[in-house]
């Protein structure tokens, strides 16, 4: 995943088709001066139609898209003709995309599947012909329906990353690393902060031919849940992930209290959080002999298993799968 091209949010005006109207019309030919109603009705409007692809990772293709449409049915002619519907408008999204009301927020549907289709937008059914009016006691009726006006809307689109582990961790943990080591990913390192701009995934493989997905989104920051720093728009990213892998370096001034406030962060941005199967590596391990672990692991947070790991010297990274993966599947 290109970093630059990761888009995870879009905004757009949508519009349906709106349905043809029913035609009024009276069969003539000649020898046939006053032959009965046969004004067709009209066509159904387009929908706006949301279709999973899972070979689509971002949602830049819909970036500069700012007003999606579609077609309108065309009016009934006479002989019964139908008019034609509107043709639909299909936009395919990757999986993970959730479709809100703009205005509301309300969740309209959710894209997890490959192939998975949800209309959006209903078009205008077509109104009826004045055929479909001709009764025993109304021969010649006089009147035909005009077609359904079309459904429009602001709508949000916002992708939540679908992998199996979310790293979780404060700036410069070492993440994006650890990413690049375990999987073919190439995130962007540095040795600053927030380093990582935007999300990225990596398939990391596992004994016999096994694998599960692994996501690194930007650092979070205490307060992240009300907006400082990256904010809250990558923390929706890890609400999918079945396990989340807290990253804490070993030089840093209490474990303890980073791992406190990234789980307090977590809390506040959704309690469901906290419902997730948790891991914790201690990162950058490489400068620690076996006492200064036995030190360290005194006063590591209770009721999590954790590893120490240095992606560098890869020390602990087969334990660290090992972990991971007897944690996915218990």
């Amino acid at each position: 995943m290109s970093s630059p091209n990761f888009i995870d949010y879009v905004k757009f005006h949508s519009r349906s088709g709106k349905g043809g109207a029913g035609c009024l019309h009276f069969h003539r030919e000649k020898f046939v001066e006053k032959g009965g109603p046969d004004g067709g009705d009209g066509g159904r409007g387009g929908h706006i139609i949301l279709r999973g692809n899972a070979q689509m990772w971002t949602l830049l293709h819909l970036k500069f898209r700012k007003h999606i449409r579609a077609e309108d049915g065309t009016g009934g002619n006479g002989a019964n003709m139908t008019g034609a519907d509107g043709k639909d408008e299909i936009i395919e999204v990757p999986l993970g995309t959730v479709a809100k009301d703009a205005e509301t927020g309300e969740v309209l549907c959710e894209i997890n599947d490959d192939g998975q289709e949800v209309i959006l937008m209903q078009g205008g059914r077509g109104g009826k012909g004045n055929a479909y009016f001709a009764t025993s006691t109304n021969r010649a009726p006089q009147h035909a329906q005009p077609g359904e006006p079309s459904q429009e809307n602001w709508i949000i689109l916002e992708l939540k990353l679908l992998a199996d582990v979310g790293l979780v961790g404060f700036p410069n943990a070492g993440k994006s690393t650890l990413l690049s080591v375990v999987s073919a990913a190439k995130p962007k390192i540095a040795d600053y902060a927030f380093t990582t701009l935007t999300p990225n995934l990596g398939v990391v493989s596992y004994r016999d031919e096994k694998s599960f997905v692994m996501a690194d989104i930007p650092g979070i920051i205490e307060g992240a849940a009300e907006g400082r720093g990256l904010g809250i728009r990558f923390l929706r990213h890890i609400e999918r992930n079945s396990l989340l892998l807290f990253m804490v370096p070993a030089d840093a001034k209490d474990i303890r209290q980073e791992f406190d406030i990234l789980l307090n962060e977590l809390k506040k941005y959704s309690p469901e959080l906290l419902d997730k199967k948790r891991l914790l590596a201690i990162s950058k391990s490489d400068m620690l002999d076996d006492e200064l672990k036995a030190e360290i692991k005194k006063e590591l947070p209770k009721g999590i298993k954790s590893v120490f790991i240095s992606s560098v010297a890869n020390q602990g990274i087969t334990e660290l799968k090992d972990l991971i993966w007897k944690n996915l599947h218990d």
